[in-house]
């Protein structure tokens, strides 16, 4: 079984330039838990201001019926953000930092080292709320600024995050920089580290290697994985960025290489229309029907 956590409306949408109505992203969440989704990540509490498009993260948390097991998660990179999850109702948050120094200013404007010492804190409070965590790493496999991240710097920074408690380790090729030999160097020494704990990989597909690098990892022992319907997605605070790999081609893949999702890829494959029909262009995804 290779487990799904959709990540369209957050990583999807917070880069898109036309506004989506809150409307939309509550109506797209509940078809893609219709479909099969057993995760999926519906915002994130970041500063308006910076995501623009994320500022209605609250109103979408109320808004959507949530269904019996499924989880509803929020992203967040700072405490007010982990406050924000909290009043909205979320049981579940992803907080994420990154293993590039220069990407980290950019995105949070703070230095790896203060980012580890809120990091504990966003974990602590979060924990003491009942909340289960989930600690992410980005620009794990490169960084467009920097160039190579090293590797035993992202096993080092795992150990950490495990040693705070955390539910699931998340590494992110926030890049799309990795490429398969690397994903199954790197994610055959994490898998041992986190023991029973989920390794979840979020890959993008910049380079064209998405999925290639997932097959990898598998191979390594990583059964989960984000991905984001149409293929939308990318930092707002890396240059060339690009989409996560498409929900509807992971699944396509997977099914075909004799794998269960538990997901509905045609109703995937139509919510992905939906999208691409509302932002009035062709997204990266490739199986438009099956």
């Amino acid at each position: 079984m290779i487990h799904i956590e959709e990540q369209g409306t957050r990583d999807g949408f917070q880069v898109e330039a036309v506004h989506i109505p809150t409307d939309l992203k509550i109506k797209w969440i509940e078809q893609a838990v219709e479909a099969g989704v057993k995760r999926i990540q519906m915002s994130s509490f970041v500063h308006p201001k910076l995501v623009p498009q994320l500022a209605d993260a609250e109103a979408v948390c109320a808004g959507v019926t949530k269904k019996e097991g499924v989880i509803y998660s929020g992203l967040v990179l700072n405490v007010k953000g982990v406050e924000r999850a909290i009043k909205a109702g979320l049981n579940h948050v992803a907080i994420s930092m990154s293993a590039s120094e220069t990407h980290s200013r950019k995105n949070t404007n703070k230095s790896i080292e203060e980012s580890l010492t809120e990091f504990a804190e966003m974990a602590r409070i979060a924990k003491v709320a009942g909340m289960t965590v989930r600690g992410g790493i980005q620009c794990a496999f490169g960084c467009r600024y920097e160039g190579k991240i090293s590797e035993q710097f992202v096993i080092d920074l795992s150990k950490r995050h495990l040693d705070l408690g955390i539910d699931e380790l998340s590494l992110a090729d926030s890049t799309g920089m990795g490429n398969p030999v690397q994903l199954k160097r790197i994610m055959s020494q994490i898998v041992p580290l986190a023991g029973n704990l989920p390794v979840i990989l979020h890959l993008h597909d910049t380079e064209g290697k998405g999925i290639a690098n997932m097959i990898a990892a598998i191979e390594s022992g990583v059964n989960h994985y984000d991905t984001a319907f149409g293929g939308l997605g990318g930092c707002p605070f890396i240059k060339g960025a690009t989409g996560n790999i498409a929900t509807e081609d992971v699944i396509h893949c997977l099914h075909q290489m004799g794998y269960e999702t538990g997901i509905n890829n045609l109703k995937m494959i139509k919510l992905a229309k939906e999208v691409e029909s509302f932002l009035g262009r062709k997204l990266p995804g490739k199986i438009k029907e099956i």
